[in-house]
């Protein structure tokens, strides 16, 4: 396994019983996947975790967290409050909605020091929704470092649907990235046959794009790592690399009987 995607395996010595490592995600996850007239405010819950596993870790407040709309970003950073997900120090932030249109929630969290991999890590973080049935900017970057721009509507589908991305590094597609995929399994309704099946692992072409098929409706993560092209100090004041990841969150919804 390449250096630059064994640090979603590990976190703060966290193993399974075959001793594997669990992948750790940036989330921001909605209480609610699209806006509507009847419900026109959003919970937002920002963490640092185990999706599927669904073990927590502490994160500190982060450094940046906005959101996007039509280019014009709006900072979001004082309206974060101190909350608990998965017993774990996380945070919330409540946002209203007055316009139609399609938000871009960003998360930049402050370096996380990794002792194991001996490097930081940074997760550049983003989650998708439409409000009052708006769809139009879905497709936007937001010009991170590094990110994921959907290139399937990432609102408005079902499980089984395949989702299409493109990774991006400073701007450019970024050739053979690999992308891990972990489903947020809540309650943990769901068991995996082998620590093998937790993280699905996908290969970009040359273009930097990937598709994966989503099974199950709820909450899906994508993750595309790589190596910045600069250092920050450890704990110790050593110059040491930093691994940053492009995570993308989309939702897929369950088709209903009548």
């Amino acid at each position: 396994m390449k250096k630059a995607s064994l640090s979603l395996f590990t976190a703060l010595s966290l193993f399974t019983a075959a001793g594997q490592a669990q992948a750790h995600f940036g989330m921001i996850i909605p209480d609610q996947p699209r806006i509507t007239p009847e419900k026109r405010s959003v919970e937002l819950a920002l963490s640092f975790s185990h999706p599927f596993e669904e073990i927590g870790m502490d994160m500190s407040r982060p450094a940046r967290f906005y959101v996007v709309k039509e280019g014009e970003k709006t900072d979001l950073l004082p309206t974060l409050k101190e909350s608990t997900v998965m017993n774990h120090l996380s945070w919330q932030a409540d946002y209203r909605v007055k316009r139609p249109g399609v938000y871009h929630f960003v998360m930049e969290p402050v370096p996380y020091w990794e002792p194991s991999e001996d490097l930081s890590i940074i997760h550049y973080t983003k989650v998708i929704i439409p409000a009052f049935g708006s769809e139009d900017g879905w497709d936007e970057p937001v010009g991170l470092p590094t990110e994921i721009v959907p290139r399937l509507r990432p609102f408005g589908n079902y499980a089984g649907n395949s989702f299409t991305g493109q990774v991006l590094l400073n701007g450019k597609p970024f050739p053979d990235a690999e992308v891990e995929v972990e489903f947020y399994n809540r309650g943990q309704k769901y068991e995996a046959p082998s620590d093998l099946h937790v993280t699905q692992v996908i290969k970009a072409d040359s273009s930097g794009i990937f598709t994966f098929s989503c099974p199950l409706p709820g909450w899906w993560g994508f993750s595309a790592l790589s190596t910045a092209d600069y250092m920050l100090k450890n704990p110790a004041g050593e110059e040491k690399e930093v691994e940053q990841g492009a995570v993308l969150w989309t939702y897929m919804d369950a088709y209903r009987s009548r």
